[in-house]
């Protein structure tokens, strides 16, 4: 199993989402719980192709923090 880090960002009209470890690999969505959920499927399917085309999958390797400023 894989973990890859999701990051959601707010657009104008919608969401869109994306994973550093996965360049090329995005999603949008309406709301904020589409947009995670399409990134999800959108994730499965470049695993996928990686797969079906025997490349690497790259290794989760970006975290994420909050950091507190006053």
């Amino acid at each position: 199993m894989y973990r890859f880090l999701v990051i959601i960002e707010k657009a104008e009209n919608n969401y869109s989402a994306y994973s550093p470890d996965l360049p090329g690999c995005v999603a949008t969505g309406k709301t904020k719980e589409r947009a995670a959920r399409n990134m999800h499927e959108a994730i499965e399917v470049h695993v996928r192709g990686l797969r079906q085309d025997r490349l690497p999958i790259p290794k989760p390797h970006s975290q994420a923090e909050y950091v507190a400023v006053t």
